[in-house]
C-alpha cells in the first residue's frame, strides 16, 4: 500500500522533469541558431545580411510578447487565488535597476528609429521595425518583471516552462547583438589608437557596416550614430539582468516554497558614512580618469602612454583598497560564530554561479596580459604597470567573491526569545505616569521565563511593567527616588551587543565602499576605456586577430561582473 501511495507522486515528477529538460534544450538550440546567424553576419557570410538577423530577433520578441500577454491575462483571471511567491527573487532594488536600464534602452531605440529615418533610402525596413518592436518588448517585459518576478508557477507548468525559457534566451540573443554592435565600434577606434602608439604593422581592415548612402540631415545623423554607442552599455546590462530574473522564474516553476515571512531589509544610509565617502571619492576620481583617458588616448604616442600609465596607477590604488577591505570583512566573519543557510534558493545559487562564472572573463584577460609581459621581447615603460594591475585583478575578484558568497549564505540574526516589551513608567511619590510609546528592550536572561520578571533599569523614577497571564499589571519600584544605574553584570548583554553592532557597522561600510568601487570599475570598460585593447603588447605576442577575439569574448563578462557584484553588494549591505 505504501508503494502504491508513493508511486503517483514519483510518477508525477517525471513529466515535469522531462518538461524541464525539453524546455532547456529548446532554449539552447534557439540561442545557438541565433548565435550562428549573428556570427555569419559579422564575418560577411555569403547570403546572410543584417536583415536576416533582425528578422530572427523580431520573430523571437513577438513570440515572447504573445506569451507574456497570455500570462498576464491568465493572472488577471486568477487574481483572487493565493499564489506562492519566492521572497528572495525580484528584489525591489533590482527592479528599480532594470527599470533605469530599460528607460535608457528606450532612448537608444528612439535614436535607432531616428537613424533609420535619416538613412531610410538605403536601409532595410527591418532596421526600422526592429527598434519599434524592441521598445514595445522592453515596456511590456519590465511591467511583467515588476508584477510577476516572484511568482512560483504551479499551473500550466509545461507551457510556462517553454515560455519562460524562450524569454531567457531571447534576452541573451539581444544581449549578444548589443555586445557585437558595441564591439565593432570599439574596434574601429582601437585600430587608430594602436597606430598612434607606434604599432603601424596592424593592417587588418575593419568594417562597421556603414550605410551606402548620404544622410538627409547631417547633424542629426551624427548625434544618432555617436549617441547609440554611448547608450549600448545600458542596453547590454538591461538584457543580461532581464535574462537572470527570468531564469530564476523558470527555476521556480513547480517548486514547493516554505511559507514563512521574510524580514524586510531596507537600505539605510545611517552608519555607512565612511564607506560612502571613500566610495564616492573613488567614483569621482574614476570618472575623471576615464574622461582624461578618452581625450588623451590616440592623440599622440606620448599622450597615449601617459593615459595608459595614469589608468594603471589609479586602478592599482583602487584594487589595493578593495583587497584590503575584503580581507578585513573576511576576518570579521572568522571571528563570528554564525551558521550558513544551506536551504534551497535558486536566486542565491544563481548569484553565486554568476559571480564565479563572469569573473573568469577578466581572469582570462589578466592571465593573457601576464603571459604577454613575460614573453614579450620589448617592453614599453607603461606595460610594466600592467603586471601588478593584472595580478591584483585576479586577487581582488577572488577575495570579493568569497566575501559576497559567504555574506549571502549567512543566516540573519534571529530575534532572541527573551525580548520583552517594556512600558516605561515614571514613579513619583506613589503616583505612576505611563508614557505612551512601547519600548522594546532586550532582557539579559537573569529572570526565568516562568516568573516573567522584568528588571528595573533604574531605581526610583523608571521601572518596567509587564502584564501577567491574568491581565493584572505588575510593577517594580524602589523605595527612594534616586537615579541609580544597574550593576555592570546586568548590562553585560549590552556590551556584547555593542561589539556586535560595531562589527555590523564595519561590514556595512565595507559593503557600501565595495559597492561604489564596483560601479566605478564598471564605467571604464563600459564606455571605451579598455587598456586591454590599447596597450598593444598582447597583440604583438598573441597576434592581432586572436587577441581581439579573446577580448571581445571575455570583456562582456568582465563588464557584467562589476554590475552584478554591485547589485550583490547592495543586497549584502541591506542584510547586514
Amino acid at each position: 500500500m505504501e508503494k502504491a501511495a508513493a508511486s503517483p507522486a514519483v510518477g508525477g515528477s517525471y513529466p515535469q522533469k522531462n518538461a524541464e529538460i525539453l524546455s532547456s534544450q529548446y532554449g539552447i538550440n534557439l540561442f545557438l541558431a541565433g548565435l550562428l546567424l549573428t556570427f555569419a553576419w559579422a564575418v560577411h557570410a555569403v547570403g546572410i545580411s543584417k536583415s536576416h538577423l533582425l528578422s530572427y530577433l523580431i520573430t523571437l520578441m513577438l513570440i515572447q510578447l504573445l506569451w507574456m500577454l497570455w500570462y498576464l491575462c491568465r493572472s488577471c483571471t486568477q487574481r483572487r487565488l493565493i499564489q506562492d511567491k519566492d521572497t528572495h527573487a525580484g528584489a525591489r532594488w533590482l527592479k528599480c535597476g532594470i527599470t533605469l536600464f530599460a528607460v535608457i534602452t528606450l532612448i537608444l531605440d528612439s535614436f535607432k528609429i531616428g537613424y533609420y529615418i535619416d538613412f531610410s533610402n538605403c536601409l532595410s525596413p527591418t532596421e526600422g521595425i526592429f527598434p519599434v518592436t524592441h521598445a514595445v518588448h522592453t515596456i511590456l517585459q519590465v511591467y511583467f518583471l515588476w508584477c510577476h518576478a516572484k511568482d512560483v508557477i504551479q499551473s500550466f507548468k509545461t507551457l510556462e516552462r517553454f515560455g519562460v525559457i524562450h524569454s531567457v534566451f531571447t534576452n541573451l540573443l539581444l544581449w549578444t547583438n548589443g555586445v557585437l554592435a558595441e564591439s565593432k565600434h570599439q574596434l574601429n577606434e582601437h585600430k587608430e589608437r594602436l597606430i598612434t602608439l607606434g604599432f603601424g604593422n596592424v593592417t587588418i581592415v575593419l568594417d562597421d557596416h556603414a550605410p551606402q548612402c548620404n544622410c538627409t540631415t547631417t547633424t542629426l545623423c551624427s548625434i544618432f550614430s555617436q549617441g547609440i554607442y554611448y547608450l549600448y552599455p545600458f542596453n547590454i546590462e538591461y538584457h543580461i539582468l532581464a535574462s537572470t530574473m527570468l531564469y530564476v522564474l523558470w527555476k521556480n516553476i513547480g517548486r514547493k516554497v516554505e511559507h514563512h515571512q521574510q524580514d524586510k531589509t531596507p537600505f539605510k544610509f545611517h552608519g555607512i558614512t565612511v564607506g560612502m565617502v571613500f566610495g564616492l571619492m573613488v567614483l569621482t576620481s574614476t570618472i575623471a580618469i576615464v574622461v582624461v583617458y578618452l581625450i588623451q588616448i590616440g592623440g599622440s604616442k606620448i599622450k597615449s602612454e601617459l593615459a595608459l600609465t595614469m589608468f594603471y596607477l589609479h586602478a592599482i590604488f583602487v584594487l589595493v583598497l578593495m583587497c584590503t577591505a575584503g580581507i578585513v570583512a573576511l576576518l570579521i566573519y572568522r571571528l563570528e560564530d554564525r551558521s550558513l543557510d544551506n536551504s534551497k534558493n535558486p536566486a542565491r545559487k544563481l548569484d553565486a554561479e554568476l559571480l564565479v562564472g563572469t569573473a573568469a572573463g577578466s581572469w582570462l584577460l589578466s592571465w593573457g596580459s601576464i603571459l604577454a609581459i613575460i614573453c614579450a621581447q620589448g617592453h614599453p615603460k607603461y606595460t610594466w604597470y600592467n603586471l601588478p594591475y593584472s595580478v591584483l585583478v585576479i586577487i581582488e575578484k577572488y577575495i570579493q567573491n568569497l566575501f559576497i558568497i559567504e555574506s549571502i549564505h549567512r543566516e540573519q540574526e534571529k530575534v532572541n526569545d527573551d525580548i520583552k516589551t517594556l512600558r516605561i513608567v515614571t514613579v513619583s511619590r506613589g503616583s505612576t505616569l505611563s508614557l505612551t510609546p512601547l519600548y522594546k528592550e532586550i532582557y539579559n536572561g537573569r529572570a526565568t521565563h516562568d516568573t516573567r520578571e522584568v528588571p528595573c533599569l533604574f531605581k526610583g523614577s523608571i521601572c518596567g511593567r509587564e502584564n501577567d497571564g491574568t491581565g493584572v499589571a505588575k510593577e517594580e519600584m524602589s523605595e527612594d527616588n534616586s537615579l541609580v544605574m544597574h550593576p555592570a553584570s546586568d548590562f553585560s548583554f549590552y556590551s556584547r551587543n555593542s561589539g556586535t553592532n560595531n562589527k555590523r557597522r564595519i561590514l556595512k561600510n565595507i559593503a557600501a565602499f565595495l559597492f561604489l568601487c564596483n560601479l566605478s570599475l564598471w564605467i571604464p570598460p563600459a564606455f571605451g576605456c579598455r587598456p586591454e585593447y590599447d596597450n598593444g603588447l598582447e597583440e604583438i605576442v598573441f597576434g592581432f586577430e586572436p587577441w581581439i577575439i579573446v577580448v571581445n569574448l571575455a570583456m562582456p563578462f568582465s563588464i557584467f561582473y562589476r554590475m552584478h557584484s554591485a547589485a550583490s553588494l547592495f543586497e549584502v549591505n541591506c542584510k547586514t
